[in-house]
């Protein structure tokens, strides 16, 4: 189980450090919306991700990044 530390959007294990990539469920956690939005920001390349063989990952400070860019966008309009 893990929780979500807010200040760097990303789950903190209970248990151990935390993870330098996430899984697209686990950044979709992250970011408070479903698999398919963020497959979605991934697909439009507003998320950053990587594939390692099959999988799809999402670097842990990814999702912060994308806030950091939606908050500046916002602030600029």
């Amino acid at each position: 189980m893990s929780i979500t530390d807010l200040d760097t959007a990303r789950p903190v294990k209970a248990n151990g450090p935390a993870p330098v990539l996430l899984t697209v469920e686990e950044a979709a956690t992250c970011l408070r919306v479903g698999r398919t939005t963020c497959f979605a920001l991934i697909r439009s390349g507003e998320l950053e991700s990587l594939l390692i063989g099959g999988l799809r990952r999402v670097p842990a400070d990814a999702p912060a990044a994308y806030l950091a860019r939606r908050r500046a966008e916002r602030q600029a309009a």
